[in-house]
Parts: C-alpha cells; structure tokens; sequence
C-alpha cells in the first residue's frame, strides 16, 4: 500500500501504541482487499457500543486504547437509555458495565450520539467517503445520500476515527457501485407504507445476498428508502442498492442493465410476511425514527391510551429537536427512549412476542431478543397498542 509520511511515522510509533495498532489495522485490512492506498474519511461510525453485544472482553480490549479520534465520529446505539435506564427497566449490574463502555468511547473521543442513524444529526454529503459500520446506516449513506463507505467491523471503524483514514476499497471505487441484479416490482406501490418497503427489503435481501440490487417500479421516500435498506442488509448483506429515479446514483448514471438478472417481485411475495399473531409489546424505531416519523406517531396517538407497552427508539437530537410530537406521544402512555434500540438492549427480551414496523426487526428480533416477531404498518401497531 502507499502510505504518505505521516502514515510512515505512525507506523513507526511515533504518535504513541495506540495509533500504531490502529494504522496496523488499517494496513492488513487494505491488503486483505487489495487496497492500494487509504483514503481520507469526513466521519466514522462505531458498533460494538452495546455491552448486551461487546461484554467484558470487549471493554476490557477499549480499555487498552490511548487515542482521540481526529475526525468526527459518533457511537452505535447502546443497551440503554443513558438518562432513563432505570426507567426502562434495566439491571443496576447491566447499567455499570454498560455506562463503563460509553466511558470508554468518550476517552477516545467518540462523540456519545448513540445512533444508528447519523444523517440525521450530522451533514454527510455525496460523495463523502466514511468508515460507518452499521448496517442500516452503511445502506442509507451509500444509496439514498450517495456517500461512499464500506461495511467495517467495530474495531476496524474505530481504527478509522482515530487515523482519520480507511482503506480505499470496495464502495469507496466507482466501478464497484455499478448495479449487478435488477429487482422489478410490478404490484402497485402507490399506497405503500415504510413497512411495505421494510418487508420488500426483507424479501430482496433473501434474493440478492451480497449483490447491489436496481429497483424499478417502486417510487420511495426517505424513510421508506431507510426502511427498505435496512431489511436488506439484515436479510443479505445489501451495503448499496439503486432504484431507478429516485436514489442519486440512479439518477445520475445511465447504468446499463443488459444481461442483468431480472427477479419480479409480486405483492403476494410481500403481503404474506404480514401474519397477524399475538404479541406482547409493540417496538418501533428500528433504524432510529426520523422527524417525520416522530410526528406521524404523535398524530396517531394523540388522545388515546396504551394497553400494550409501546417502546419507541430515535436519537437524542431528533427527540430534542421533536419535543412537541414526543411530549404528545409519552402522553399516551408510550415511551420515547434515546440511545438504545429494541435489538441491543436486554429489556426486550422479556417479552415472547413483539410487533414491529421494521423488516430489519422482523429479520433481527428473534435471534437478538429470542421473540417471534410480527411487521405491520405504523398505523396497526399503534392500534394493536392502544386497543
């Protein structure tokens, strides 16, 4: 690989263990990819934040680390509310070992948003090349921003944080973006909902596995396209996808797609992942809620009241920038939690059954909280909730 001079110096230890190691890292993942230099990065973002997924090995290896981060970099979701952990319900035990990992990152210089949506909080640009790690939000900054990252590991994330560089490889090269399957729905989409994208993404993902997928007949917005993503990379291993006319690449380029696999993808294919089940609690948000959907749950629950418990997951920026719509939602009953998700906090686990919003969390709740899980849209799990 080329390295510049100041790679070199690090290289040699002299800005310090940590950085060395972190660079090492750097290094070995670039040949294993055959990178031929590192690129700079505009931000990072961490995984492995939640004790419920890292444990003590993992903090201890943190602890290890003598570094600040040199570009701007923001936490994964953690296993619990920060502010209201115990509110939430979660062990006193688990809550120590939990605000021990967060102190750790915040040693090193990791920025304690705790999300898994960071385009919400921060300008990430086309053409921004980044070390996210993610999943869901490693699909939505390469397909629905047009940024360029790859899907790093946790260790190889923080590495690039406190480097300030990746290696240039895979998403971060233009010809690896180009689309290799094309998907055409031919149901009518007029009148889909997020879930209908989350359990398309769902279904797609099975389809593709690790292919960069073109839709045509679909016309998403953003939280569908977030929604959509977010299933694939849990169901495959989806890290870019195009649909025609809408996302930024799709638009700009005039990908030829002659000799591409075409797979139809009918309503039916989608209609039956929507099974109707019993369920215990009801836990949207699953990525982080953006504004937009703050606000459609405030509208659905003003004035009414839960039965079920109602857990509703975003970043502490939106709810502080939404406190209106919050404030009208926890009135109900429900409640708002920053920081943590319903697949990384052990609260979840509690429950044998649980209705979601999210094919990412119809993928992930039954092997990250041992629940059956049932999708439905916004307005049925609502329902289902306040019934």
């Amino acid at each position: 690989m080329q390295l510049d001079r100041e790679d070199e110096r690090i290289l040699a230890g002299e800005q310090g263990e940590t950085k060395q190691k972190m660079l090492e890292l750097l290094v070995a993942l670039g040949k294993v990819f055959g990178a031929e230099r590192l690129v700079p990065i505009t931000s990072a973002q961490v995984s492995g934040a939640s004790y419920k997924t890292i444990g003590d090995y993992g903090l201890q290896w943190l602890n290890t680390l003598d570094a600040r981060a040199v570009v701007p970099a923001v936490l994964n979701p953690i296993g619990m509310p920060r502010e209201r952990w115990q509110e939430m319900g979660v062990s006193e035990d688990f809550a120590k070992k939990q605000e021990a990992v967060v102190a750790a990152y915040a040693r090193l210089g990791i920025s304690l948003e705790c999300t898994c949506t960071p385009y919400y909080l921060h300008t990430t640009s086309y053409g921004d090349h980044l070390a996210w790690s993610e999943s869901s939000a490693v699909s939505y900054a390469n397909s629905v921003i047009g940024a360029r990252t790859n899907r790093e590991g946790g260790p190889g994330a923080l590495a690039a944080a406190l480097i300030g560089k990746t290696p240039c490889y895979g998403f971060h090269l233009t010809g690896n973006r180009k689309p290799q399957v094309v998907i055409a729905v031919t149901a009518g989409t007029a009148m889909w909902s997020i879930a209908d994208y989350g359990a398309l993404g769902y279904h797609a993902g099975k389809l593709v596995g690790n292919r960069i997928p073109y839709f045509t007949g679909i016309r998403p917005g953003r939280d569908g396209l977030k929604a959509m993503g977010a299933a694939m990379a849990a169901t495959g291993a989806v890290a870019l996808y195009h649909v025609e006319g809408i996302t930024p690449e799709a638009q700009k380029n005039r990908y030829d797609r002659t000799g591409l696999e075409a797979i139809p993808v009918e309503r039916a294919e989608i209609s039956r992942l929507f099974e109707e089940i019993p369920v215990e609690a009801v836990a949207l948000g699953c990525p982080h809620c953006s504004p937009e959907e703050l606000g459609t749950l405030a509208r659905l629950l003003a004035g009414r009241r839960v039965k079920l418990p109602l857990y509703i997951f975003a970043s502490q920026g939106v709810i502080d920038a939404n406190r209106q719509s919050v404030d009208t939602i926890e009135k109900s009953g429900a409640k708002v939690y920053a920081d943590t998700c319903m697949v990384v906090s052990p609260v979840m686990e509690q429950y044998a059954a649980i209705m979601v919003n999210s094919g990412k969390a119809l993928a992930y709740v039954p092997d990250m909280c041992g629940a059956v899980a049932r999708i439905g849209t916004t307005e049925e799990c609502v329902k289902v909730a306040t019934e």
